[in-house]
């Protein structure tokens, strides 16, 4: 099949890396459930989300809104169908309430597949929906690069123990600057105030604010960038219950690992 320069161009723009702003991070337990109930729960400075802060692991992913940006800009006259339709005229779900779908884009359809993730209702649909179109998608080549775990296109010129040095040398460079970095006077409110609070030094306060009082935020223009919470932040009249019980949650995890 020879593909017009239309087609080209839609089916390229599928495979172009998504921006960072546009990447999600799912946490995925590492344990059973009933032992990740019994595990210290927090909002996480990954996700965002609520949940236990160990034996968790993130995956990044693409969410809905997203991709279908994305297929808008590859073709906007993308569709999508279910593979098959009942009686009633609804889609069929498979034996384990899982969906197959069809997915076109530039005139070009491939197969996807997605399911609810334990999802009931309503919901449900929604999640075997976006969890098809993303991997229907990933056929067409969109967001290759968070679906695969190494290196998709590896130089085959490439030095992979010259890479690793070069990336060793720039973390290493990069920790000495933050290490040295001019604390700015908010930082330096929090550290005073948490060592009259708890009785430590300001080395201490500053190891427990990089480790317990981190967040990722987002600047003015959108993009992610780490924070930290300030007693400014706290006392302001807008400061919500969730951020208090964030902020209390890093300090009583600081205490316990400090009397441990």
């Amino acid at each position: 099949m020879s593909l017009t320069e239309e087609q080209k161009t839609g089916l390229q723009k599928l495979r172009e890396e998504f921006p960072a702003h546009q990447i999600s991070q799912l946490p995925k337990p590492m344990k059973k459930r009933d032992e990740m109930d019994k595990l210290p729960k927090a909002n996480c400075s990954v996700c965002g989300g609520y949940h236990a802060t160990s034996s968790v692991i993130h995956l990044a992913y693409v969410g809905h809104a997203a991709l279908t940006d994305r297929l808008l800009d590859a073709d906007p006259q993308w569709s999508w169908e279910p593979l098959s339709f009942d009686a009633t005229g609804l889609p069929v779900l498979d034996k384990d309430g899982g969906m197959w779908i069809k997915l076109t884009v530039q005139g070009i359809t491939r197969l996807g597949y997605g399911d609810a993730q334990g999802k009931t209702g309503g919901d449900a649909m929604k999640e075997r929906i976006g969890d098809a179109l993303r991997n229907a998608a990933m056929r067409f080549g969109a967001a290759l690069d968070l679906w695969h775990k190494g290196d998709l296109h590896l130089d085959p010129d490439a030095d992979p123990e010259g890479d690793k040095r070069k990336t060793a040398a720039k973390e290493k460079s990069q920790q000495k600057k933050e290490e040295i970095a001019e604390p700015t006077k908010a930082r330096l409110e929090l550290l005073e105030a948490l060592g009259t609070t708890y009785c430590g030094n300001q080395d201490e306060m500053a190891d427990a604010l990089r480790h317990y009082s981190s967040f990722q935020g987002k600047d003015k223009d959108g993009n992610p960038e780490e924070k930290f919470l300030t007693l400014a932040n706290l006392e302001h009249p807008t400061a919500n219950e969730k951020m208090h019980k964030w902020f209390g949650s890093a300090l009583g995890k600081f205490k316990k690992d400090s009397a441990a």
